[in-house]
């Protein structure tokens, strides 16, 4: 039988405020276990709660951001359960009043666009984080209490890819948003995918697994394809999916039954008594909403209009806020017309060089700062310097030197050759070395044109004009 995968998920998004959530504790991370906490934040008796203001702020911003409609009236409320690194034994989320509810994000999939509908983004305090040592578990109080935005998708998305793409999406929004780091690695962003078949053509919800514990937007694919493939085979056997949470084994590569999952009953949810609700006035959504920077898909959109680029030149371009800033200065300050030629470095020798030391584009440096790659971008349009030695000083400039590229160039004498009489040996050596390439050209074989050429590249050291070379040559032939 045919299935049809249906996925919704849960982003768990610490927001970048200095103090955590209903105390003045710090959220620094990394710092000595239990160093960083309270009254508050440790449960005891006779502490009380104040909501941090930025945090209220940046989960308005991220809903608005996120096409949801925002609550002028919201309240936090109690959600009961046993975990050893949550002292309250209760946390202070939302239920059934959030702060939004009702927005969309779209993504891009295979060519096409599909809207996935966001049901909610609702403010909550984070849980604190267990250490196993052998046979014992240490208790880092350290997290507890860090705001944390919880971002719950419509159960619409149909694909592992999809998935995937959702989450690409969403976290570029939130980085040009500034409202969290999103290091998946630090535990600010973190993902819980809920995940059921049904078959083909039907409407109804199957029985859904919770997956936990996946690291990486690659992890939460891959989880999600075992997944499929192990429901799709417990229902062509005939047997019961059980409603339950997996954890994602990442050695085996499978999910692993980690317990059965809870209903929102079970959470015994009630409004919490030692906050008031809160009243969200016109006027400060309004001034948030003001506030909001040019989204990763309006700036898409923008590079391509305004500068004539591709999509996929774009996308690179558009891919965190900071490196669509200092590309878009590099784009503007190039004197051409033509943006491409800039561009084309950008997403080209510039891209290369900052995978190749696993950074990101935005904080890879050159000696002579950006308008060194705009001049030297300049120079080899207007053939003074081989595109080949251009490359070869930009990545000498990043990697061994505090020169900059034109300094380099100067200094090891890489400008391109374009006289006539210059390159007039190279020619005569390459035509006398290579007797059957010539006698093919002259049979015929124009292809064998570009041959040459790269034998005059060759002993020029990469400094001839190849545009150049390639007309003489054709002239010395044609005449011979």
């Amino acid at each position: 039988m045919d299935y049809e995968t249906v996925i919704g998920l849960e982003v768990h998004l610490h927001l970048k405020t200095r103090s955590k959530a209903f105390c003045g504790c710090s959220t620094e991370f990394g710092q000595t276990p239990n160093s960083q906490v309270c009254p508050v934040c440790l449960g005891l008796p006779g502490s009380l709660p104040v909501l941090n203001r930025q945090a209220l702020e940046y989960a308005i911003k991220a809903g608005i951001a996120l096409n949801c409609g925002v609550q002028e009236f919201t309240k936090f409320d109690r959600k009961h359960y046993y975990y050893p690194d949550l002292p309250k034994n209760y946390q202070i989320s939302q239920y059934d009043l959030p702060i939004s509810r009702g927005g969309h994000l779209d993504i891009e999939i295979e060519g096409r666009a599909k809207r996935i509908g966001i049901t909610r983004a609702h403010l909550e305090e984070d849980a604190g984080k267990l250490l196993h040592k052998g046979e014992a578990s240490l208790v880092d109080l350290n997290r507890a209490g860090i705001p944390l935005l919880e971002i719950v998708s419509e159960p619409e998305i149909n694909s592992p890819q999809e998935a995937y793409e959702y989450l690409a999406a969403l976290k570029s929004i939130l980085e040009y948003l500034e409202v969290s780091d999103c290091d998946m690695e630090k535990g600010s962003l973190r993902c819980d995918a809920n995940i059921s078949l049904r078959p083909q053509g039907t409407s109804g919800l199957g029985t859904k697994a919770e997956l936990k514990n996946m690291n990486s937007f690659k992890a939460v694919r891959d989880a999600l394809s075992y997944e499929v493939e192990r429901q799709a085979g417990l229902l062509n056997r005939g047997e019961k999916i059980i409603q339950e949470t997996r954890l994602w084994d990442v050695k085996e590569l499978r999910t692993v039954s980690m317990r059965g999952k809870e209903e929102a009953k079970d959470y015994r949810y009630f409004p919490e008594p030692d906050l008031p609700p809160f009243l969200i006035s016109r006027e400060l959504i309004e001034r948030i909403k003001a506030a909001i920077p040019e989204l990763p898909q309006e700036k898409l959109r923008r590079f391509m209009r305004v500068y004539g680029l591709s999509e996929y030149d774009a996308r690179v371009l558009v891919s965190s806020r900071e490196w669509a800033d200092r590309a878009e200065k590099m784009i503007e300050g190039y004197p051409d017309k033509n943006k491409k030629i800039i561009v084309n470095w950008l997403v080209g020798p510039w891209l290369s060089e900052a995978n190749s030391r696993n950074c990101e584009p935005a904080e890879l440096e050159i000696p002579g700062g950006d308008t060194a790659l705009i001049k030297l971008a300049r120079a080899t349009d207007e053939g003074k310097i081989s595109y080949l030695n251009a490359k070869k000083a930009f990545n000498m400039s990043i990697t061994s030197t505090k020169l900059s590229p034109f300094d380099l160039i100067e200094r090891e004498n890489l400008y391109q050759v374009s006289d006539d009489a210059a390159l007039d040996g190279h020619i005569t050596a390459v035509i006398k070395d290579n007797p059957r390439s010539v006698a093919d050209f002259k049979n015929g074989k124009s292809n064998v044109l570009m041959f040459l050429v790269g034998q005059v590249m060759k002993k020029s050291q990469g400094k001839a004009n190849p545009k150049l070379a390639q007309e003489i040559l054709k002239r010395r032939l044609s005449d011979a």
